[in-house]
């Protein structure tokens, strides 16, 4: 059964080969097919490790009966360490070839809201758009603001932002749930620790042929835009509130300054959320594990807790645990985040392997 998914996927690939050679002067056809031939090749270089590793079986399997003692015994020796090579490179064959999260390659669009703990949790929730701001930086992806509500103290009530870049996705998955801070908060005289909570939504951006939506499901309305004290801040209505009837959905933007860019980013984050909320609801419908629904980040989940006076970021999905609170607030995130993602891959391998 491998082998004949491999030989489908070889064929594929020779086949992008040579439509690739016959229309070498389209060049958007050209970058298009060598763009799909790309995601092939480490499958194709791997289904040619596999089928050269089954060939010298083989021979060493037939050399390990020689009369020769000496040379049926390296030739043992080989099979062994021939076994092993097959079996890593099945295991890693049929991981290649489970159908990948077409979200993965996606620029991803987040919104961080404050929870429980007023003011502080707004502070909380500033303390997250910048670690994941460094983040984005240290994988030299762009991250773009969408929308912000502030509490005036340089917290956020809420705030919407886009990061742009191959992958996003894949990796800002994970973060989507309920994460907890424990401080002392800069206004607590008596040295107290409080609790606060954050709410984080991920979803990867969407373009119009992924979701189509009518404009009869669509209430917009026009209004003035008002700065962080309500006062109005421009002279003409330029903040747009997109209402999804058929949902009661309900997007605002009032950032730009133009109505049609405002327009355009709230409806860029409504396609997002309806699309989002078709891919739980699919999940649920093919009984995901938990583990993978975990990985898609439910936000009921208390994800992850930040314990300030232990200097201690505990994932409670994964029961693991890093003691430099400070890093991980400068966006090192990767102990976490690599450790969701090889999770993921092992779910998927065991439920295709379960498929066999």
């Amino acid at each position: 059964m491998l082998l004949d998914s491999l030989s489908a996927v070889e064929k594929h690939y020779q086949d992008l080969e040579k439509q690739i050679a016959e229309n070498y002067e389209d060049y958007q056809m050209v970058a298009e097919l060598s763009k799909e031939k790309s995601d092939l090749e480490e499958v194709v270089t791997k289904a040619r490790q596999y089928r050269a590793a089954l060939d010298e079986i083989k021979e060493a399997e037939q050399l390990s009966n020689n009369e020769d003692a000496a040379i049926a015994e390296m030739a043992a020796e080989e099979v062994s360490r021939l076994r092993e090579d097959i079996d890593r490179l099945e295991s890693e064959l049929k991981l290649l070839l489970v159908p990948k999260d077409p979200r993965d390659k996606k620029n991803v669009i987040i919104e961080i809201r404050a929870g429980t703990g007023g003011d502080e949790a707004g502070l909380f929730a500033a303390d997250l758009f910048r670690m994941y701001a460094q983040y984005a930086d240290k994988h030299h992806w762009e991250l773009e603001v969408i929308s912000q509500s502030e509490t005036g103290i340089g917290g956020f009530k809420e705030i919407i932002f886009m990061v742009k870049g191959r992958g996003a996705y894949s990796r800002f998955k994970f973060e989507s749930g309920v994460h907890r801070v424990q401080r002392i908060p800069s206004t607590e005289s008596s040295g107290r620790i409080h609790t606060s909570t954050i709410t984080i939504a991920v979803m990867a951006e969407v373009e119009d042929v992924d979701i189509k939506i009518p404009d009869s499901d669509l209430k917009i309305d026009v209004y003035k835009s008002a700065g962080a004290g309500g006062q109005s801040v421009q002279k003409n209505s330029t903040a747009i509130r997109i209402t999804h009837l058929p949902t009661g959905m309900v997007v605002a933007c009032q950032d730009e300054r133009s109505q049609l860019q405002n327009k355009l980013r709230a409806m860029s984050i409504l396609r997002a959320r309806l699309y989002e909320m078709e891919e739980q609801k699919r999940q649920a419908a093919e009984k995901a594990s938990r583990r993978a629904q975990v990985g898609t980040g439910e936000r009921s989940e208390k994800i992850r807790t930040y314990n300030f006076p232990q200097s201690r970021v505990t994932d409670h999905r994964i029961n693991v645990s890093s003691y430099n609170l400070q890093a991980v607030l400068e966006g090192d995130l990767d102990i976490f985040i690599d450790e969701m993602a090889q999770r993921e891959e092992s779910d998927r391998l065991a439920a295709i392997e379960s498929e066999d």
